[in-house]
């Protein structure tokens, strides 16, 4: 009996496991991952091995490719795009306005009436002309002087970016004016990194001559914003400021701190991992996602790339995450401070160089050799930061970021260097010390200089307060901006770190030439600049009052907005910088500059605008409209023999809106005066510090009456979507 229940439940759960529907296996991300790019993958499928090594030496070397390998490559190219479905190609570039841009052509090319081919020619592929004058050049380029090139950049690979209807081979690219200047992020960020990364391999042969190149290694953590898209769209300081300029926080923001790593909701999850399979199709290699601080704010973060992909990545991975948010009737909002009240976002940059040989010369090594050459690229790092910490300053400038900044949530904008209390001992003792390190005596019982163990890297700890920051075996430049293009920060920071590599370079040299042993010269020059630096180094908390006194001490800049901050960019020294190392010419420099003014008073003349249009069509209306049930209330209650005594709530809230909407319509004339006034300046960077001193003062004011009319005013009757509403996604 108990033989045959076995045999018969046996049956029965065969026959319930056959009548189940097949479940469909998820696909790894590993099947998936860069199908869209092509990669060495696709390459060696549909172009020649000669082809392939013509790419990887203009890659590598900046070797001009002849038209016969172009014409390959490109019918390689164009092939595999095809058989994906792709119908139209564009060259993708990153023009100075911060956003991607694209021209799309047809592969196809009719022959007749009703004949045709798809054509994709080794010119196509190099270079397209795109219109110059009509992006932000700085007046390099006349609206009558129309003509721009894109071209070309081997070391990104192609991608095809897949919308609803189609699907286009994007070709990244450099763009410049027909004259030869760089009107684009990457042209001088290609500049910047083949700067430092040869300088760094220079220094580097001090310590191993197998050392032929080395590469900027770069990850970028991306925070963001994600709000409804229906009650985005009835909220036009979101659509056009892409910040609210009016609005309380509820009664529950982020006290609690339960959002923070805090389950994802499904409504965004699903989001996530849309957008995150589109991105790793296109071989951006998301690896973390999370809940950040502040109530609808998230962060995603890739592994590291070499810095020039890394950005590409990260300019394209902000078009997809947009793109994504669509399909799920969400809006993602970069702004560096869209509510206020709550945390804004960053964009953290970790940043670190490697050589060909695969070390980390952040990283700390197993002997007094490896570490004298880790504190090499360390001190020097924190040499380049204490000598431009202005410019570095100004790399992260926008009138977005300057909500941000120093806002209690953010690094402030004292630059400042945090590198962990075991460092800064390993840093004073290494300059103290008269004995020799490489022949030193080795202290067991203490972190010496000579051996720095490898439990350090556990002993740096983080510090969020801090703009840039070392972390284990990377500098992690926190300040920058959640919407900026991280080319501007890292330009600088390149630029800045590969001129103090040579300068370094140079001192040593000139010691070796003096019969100084080489190990010697080296420790000679690293102390004084351990000597030189120490103002910069900060351990503390950089939201606190505190600093700021300390820094001012220290004769630390505090830079709070960026018109001032923009002016770093104008001084001779950064002048001889950029021009000397080949960055930038003197025409480029001053554009960007005019570029950066333009853009903030640009961004600030546009939030005051709507700023009126906010109070004049929404607040002020709605205030009116509530104030006459009041008022019809109070009638009501005279009429029936209630004195105003007995009603003196009604009266008082009645007049203190009164008060406010008086309140905001005369600052609001006032504003629109200074905007006049300032509109009269011919100058970009006076008028933008026209913009920020006399104009922008205005907005804390009219906000702060339209916050307090949003308080009294019914629900009903207040026509904006309101913080919880936004904040918290249904």
């Amino acid at each position: 009996m108990q033989s045959n229940l076995s045999r018969m439940s046996s049956t029965s759960s065969k026959n319930l496991i056959q009548e189940k529907p097949p479940h469909k296996q998820m696909k790894q991300i590993s099947e998936y991952f860069g199908k869209s790019v092509f990669g060495p993958k696709a390459m060696a499928e549909f172009v020649s091995k000669e082809a392939i090594k013509a790419v990887n030496e203009s890659r590598n070397t900046g070797k001009q490719m002849d038209r016969k390998m172009a014409d390959q490559i490109a019918e390689g190219m164009k092939n595999w795009a095809i058989e994906k479905g792709a119908t139209h190609y564009t060259h993708w570039f990153q023009p100075l306005r911060g956003s991607t841009a694209e021209k799309h052509d047809a592969f196809f090319d009719p022959t007749g009436i009703d004949t045709g081919i798809e054509v994709f020619t080794g010119k196509s592929l190099v270079q397209q002309e795109p219109d110059a004058s009509s992006f932000p050049n700085g007046g390099i380029r006349n609206t009558f002087e129309a003509r721009g090139y894109s071209v070309w950049d081997p070391s990104s690979p192609a991608f095809i970016m897949e919308k609803a209807s189609g699907k286009t081979l994007c070709i990244p690219t450099i763009f410049v004016a027909y004259t030869g200047e760089a009107l684009d992020y990457k042209a001088p960020l290609i500049k910047s990194t083949n700067f430092l990364t040869k300088n760094t391999t220079a220094v580097c042969q001090y310590f191993d001559a197998n050392v032929k190149n080395t590469k900027v290694s770069l990850g970028i953590e991306q925070e963001y914003f994600l709000v409804d898209e229906e009650l985005y769209h009835q909220r036009p300081d979101l659509v056009f400021a892409g910040r609210t300029l009016v609005g309380n926080m509820p009664a529950k923001g982020q006290q609690l701190e339960d959002h923070y790593f805090g389950s994802i909701p499904e409504r965004v999850y699903n989001y996530m991992t849309d957008f995150e399979k589109e991105a790793l199709k296109l071989g951006i290699p998301l690896k973390t996602r999370h809940n950040e601080v502040a109530p609808g704010q998230y962060e995603c973060a890739p592994m590291f790339e070499e810095a020039d992909i890394a950005i590409d990545h990260n300019s394209l991975l902000m078009d997809v995450m947009q793109s994504v948010a669509s399909r799920h009737k969400l809006k993602v909002i970069w702004h560096e401070k869209p509510f206020k009240g709550v945390n804004g976002s960053g964009k953290h940059n970790n940043w670190s160089l490697i050589t060909d040989t695969g070390v980390n010369l952040l990283s700390p090594g197993h002997s007094p050799i490896d570490n004298l050459q880790f504190l090499t690229f360390f001190i020097n790092t924190i040499k380049a930061v204490h000598d431009h910490a202005d410019l570095l300053r100004a790399s992260i400038a926008t009138a977005a970021n300057d909500h941000r900044l120093g806002a209690n949530e953010a690094p402030p904008a004292i630059m400042s260097v945090f590198i962990g209390s075991t460092l800064s001992e390993v840093l004073n003792q290494f300059q103290a010390i008269k004995t020799p390190v490489i022949t030193g005596k080795v202290n067991e019982k203490t972190i010496s200089v000579y051996r720095i163990p490898e439990i350090l890297l556990d002993n740096t700890d983080r510090n969020r307060t801090s703009p840039f920051a070392f972390t284990g075996n990377k500098f992690e430049f926190r300040a920058v901006g959640s919407s900026d293009h991280c080319a501007n920060a890292i330009i600088v920071l390149n630029t800045i770190v590969g001129n103090q590599l040579a300068e370094f370079k140079k001192e040593v040299d000139a010691l070796i030439k003096k019969k100084t042993n080489k190990l010697l010269a080296i420790e000679q020059v690293l102390k004084s600049y351990v000597k030189a630096t120490k103002k910069i180094i900060f351990e503390g908390n950089g939201y606190g009052d505190e600093w700021v006194k300390e820094a001012t001490k220290r004769g630390l800049s505090n830079i709070k907005t960026t018109p001032y901050a923009l002016d770093a960019y104008s001084t001779k020294a950064s002048k001889d910088l950029f021009v000397k190392n080949n960055i930038f010419t003197i025409k480029e420099l001053e554009a960007r500059t005019e570029i950066k003014f333009e853009n903030y008073l640009l961004k600030i003349q546009i939030e005051g605008r709507i700023l009126g249009e906010l109070v004049k069509n929404y607040v002020i209306p709605s205030a009116v409209e509530y104030q006459k049930k009041l008022i019809d209330t109070i009638e009501g209650l005279n009429r029936i023999g209630q004195t105003k005594a007995e009603n003196k709530g009604l009266y008082t809230l009645a007049k203190e809106i009164s008060y406010n909407v008086n309140a905001i319509w005369e600052n609001n004339n006032k504003m629109v005066d200074e905007r006049i006034k300032a509109n009269r300046l011919t100058h970009a960077d006076k008028k933008a510090k026209a913009y920020c001193d006399k104009v922008k003062p205005y907005f804390d004011s009219i906000r702060e009456s339209a916050d307090k009319l949003e308080e009294l005013i019914d629900n009903d009757a207040w026509k904006l979507p309101k913080y919880r509403d936004l904040l918290f996604l249904k």
